[in-house]
């Protein structure tokens, strides 16, 4: 059955958002990180990252709820959780926390882990000397590892703040690492997967 004009029209306006939500799924990581480099976003502002050598001033009184969130971009074969859930916290002392990252596909991606906080009030009160989300984290084919994550909320968190989510998401990014020079595949990702899961 021959198509009428107006149901070829109707294809092709689909054809152009589908391209329109690729084109935006791809930019959505560097337009990010963008955006946060200039208001200081939710999750990304840099008073968030603290020296290795940070001192504890801890608060043995109080108490609070850490919540880890993972999800993963765009329904990818890609295994992506904390070994935790949650975990209680004195604020002013720091905690390491692993997350688990498995490639399930049979060829080398790079990824990137985008972070956020909840409440926003306690983003600008949390301070991490080593996070996975710091850097593009390249995968070999199959290849899983553990990423930690050290951290620790500062003791002037809001009073009423008795829970804090910390949620990361994680992007194939594979094409804009190529893109700048990268690679994913073939040597080069072979001695990129060498690199350090963590920056400190």
């Amino acid at each position: 059955m021959n198509e009428s004009p107006s149901q070829r029209g109707n294809v092709l306006k689909l054809l152009v958002v589908v391209g329109a939500m690729f084109c935006f799924g791809f930019a959505l990581v560097p337009m990010y990180n963008a955006l946060c480099q200039l208001t200081n976003l939710n999750g990304k502002d840099s008073a968030m990252l603290a020296s290795s050598s940070v001192k504890e001033k801890v608060d043995e009184k109080r108490l609070v709820k850490v919540e880890f969130v993972t999800t993963v971009n765009g329904g990818r074969v890609f295994k992506f959780r904390p070994d935790q859930s949650s975990i209680e916290v004195h604020p002013g002392k720091l905690y390491t926390v692993n997350f688990y990252a498995e490639n399930q596909m049979s060829e080398a991606v790079v990824g990137q882990a985008v972070p956020s906080v909840a409440p926003w009030a306690a983003a600008k009160h949390l301070r991490k000397t080593e996070c996975f989300c710091f850097n593009q984290q390249p995968f070999a084919a199959n290849e899983g590892k553990h990423m930690p994550v050290r951290f620790m909320l500062d003791p002037e968190l809001p009073a009423d703040v008795e829970t804090v989510t910390l949620s990361y998401t994680f992007f194939d990014v594979t094409e804009l690492a190529r893109s700048r020079g990268g690679s994913a595949g073939g040597q080069d990702a072979k001695s990129a997967v060498t690199k350090p899961a963590t920056k400190t």
